[in-house]
């Protein structure tokens, strides 16, 4: 469950930070997840909250996974993420993973410190605290996509472009590449939806098939929200489409 939250956040340094969002708080997304394209497999959940921490204004994002049905029975998961996002420049300000996925369990808070580009990671059930250094302006896993989403506001996606997403996760900073493929309208739960479709780099290997296994859908109108994602995995494939939403920013618009 953790790859499928994980996919819909890989949306860069270089980047800058819209003060006209595309999102506000009360915004709130689910996902239908299927195994091989008729497997129901679980759902998933974003929503966002307005709120503070430390007397900052921040983002407060809260990604839920959990799988459903008869798959629940030999593989339980539940899966929390959640991202502190400041409001003022997009960067993550604490991060927090609560995950149960078959019994392997890890409950871990990071706390950024981006003046001295610093994350401290606390492992709740070690109690081992750790300081690693973090590159410039890096995100988490929740914060990348929502970065990535307010800058493709301001600007229309180009042929062959590519970014480069800074982003910090167990332990290790990545550098992960997004390139940019077209629009296509796809058939979605709410009718024909003009979208963008990027391909996300991802290391091939134990889960994926190939480094070009992931394709991710996002809506061309002002929202930016994710649509779809597909992934061929080492064994069958994998897709989650959005079939709900609330509390969008700016209408949505289907083609019919």
């Amino acid at each position: 469950m953790s790859k499928w939250i994980f996919l819909f956040c890989f949306f860069s340094s270089q980047l800058g930070w819209s003060q006209s969002e595309v999102f506000q708080g009360g915004e709130w997304f689910k996902f239908k997840m299927s195994y091989s394209g008729w497997f129901k497999a679980g759902e998933a959940t974003l929503s966002v909250k307005e709120t503070t921490l430390n007397n900052k204004p921040v983002y407060h994002i809260v990604g839920k996974g959990v799988t459903t049905g008869a798959i629940k029975w030999f593989f339980k998961v539940e899966d929390r993420y959640e991202s502190y996002i400041g409001q003022d420049n997009g960067l993550p300000q604490k991060f927090i993973r609560d995950i149960d996925e078959g019994g392997y369990k890890k409950d871990v808070l990071i706390k950024f410190d981006h003046a001295n580009l610093q994350a401290e990671i606390t492992n709740h059930e070690t109690g081992i605290v750790n300081i690693k250094t973090v590159e410039p302006k890096t995100q988490d896993l929740i914060s990348a996509y929502y970065y990535l989403r307010n800058f493709y506001h301001d600007i229309n996606p180009i042929d062959n472009l590519e970014v480069t997403i800074p982003l910090f996760f167990d332990y290790e900073n990545h550098e992960f590449k997004l390139r940019y493929l077209g629009t296509e309208i796809i058939d979605t739960e709410f009718g024909k939806v003009k979208s963008f479709k990027f391909r996300p780099f991802v290391k091939a290997g134990r889960v994926f098939r190939a480094e070009e296994s992931v394709a991710i859908w996002v809506s061309a109108d002002k929202n930016r929200i994710p649509l779809r994602v597909k992934a061929d995995l080492r064994v069958g494939s994998l897709r989650a489409d959005l079939i709900a939403f609330k509390g969008l920013k700016h209408s949505f618009e289907i083609v019919f």
